[in-house]
């Protein structure tokens, strides 16, 4: 639910969603909920074909027509929804805020979270990490700090985080100066290929015209992605 923007060498805006390209519901409870979203102008459906090209043939294969499953975005961007959250009625939110430490509190039951600097940042009743990397020893290499998580407390929990794979990937974000015609839909994931995986028409998407960002011009934006541990080094 990311989107990064750019700006071009003439001046224009270009927005793309390097994360998720769209989300689907199956729980009606959920639905229940992305319904609220849709009508308060944070999502939108995103009515398009999808499909896959197949790296042998080179021909796009299983294109699937509109209204098989629905396809959700957010407006204007895949961070609507996590900026709308920000501004719920008891949330307070902390931007530029780095987490040097969690540490579980038995006699409290509650989570401490202090900064890099060691400074308190209040006492929870949970924490979501996003990234296992709280609790791996990369996070020592990159930083020189040791992982906020210190899980000898919690055995059991450093195992499942331990089977939780993780495939680092590069997001590959494309604008044209045209759209792209030769391609018949605006979504596709690529068979036979060890590194690319999908790409996506930004520009397509709900609030996202091409138009309205670059009014000089007809330009379409797309995101890929590719596996970082796929890829091979020249030389």
């Amino acid at each position: 639910m990311s989107q990064r923007r750019e700006t071009s060498e003439d001046g224009n805006e270009m927005l793309f969603d390097h994360g998720a390209p769209f989300f689907t519901v199956t729980n009606n409870d959920v639905l229940a909920l992305v319904r609220e979203w849709e009508s308060g102008g944070l999502v939108a459906e995103w009515k398009v074909n999808l499909g896959s090209f197949d790296r042998v043939s080179k021909k796009f294969v299983n294109i699937q027509q509109d209204g098989m499953n629905k396809k959700y975005v957010g407006v204007p961007g895949m961070n609507s929804i996590c900026k709308a959250l920000c501004h719920q009625p008891g949330v307070e939110s902390k931007f530029g805020v780095g987490v040097g430490r969690f540490e579980w509190l038995e006699d409290k039951n509650l989570w401490s979270v202090s900064g890099l600097d060691g400074q308190s940042l209040g006492q929870f009743n949970g924490v979501v990490a996003s990234d296992k990397n709280v609790v791996s020893p990369r996070f020592r290499d990159v930083t020189g700090r040791p992982p906020p998580l210190d899980l000898t407390f919690a055995p059991d929990l450093a195992v499942k985080l331990e089977e939780i794979p993780v495939n680092p990937c590069f997001a590959l974000m494309l604008a044209f100066s045209e759209p792209l015609s030769s391609i018949p839909v605006k979504g596709f994931s690529f068979q036979d290929s060890e590194v690319l995986s999908w790409a996506h028409c930004d520009s397509s998407k709900p609030g996202r015209s091409a138009n309205r960002l670059c009014k000089d011009c007809n330009c379409t934006n797309w995101t890929s992605k590719a596996f970082r541990s796929n890829i091979k080094k020249g030389g």
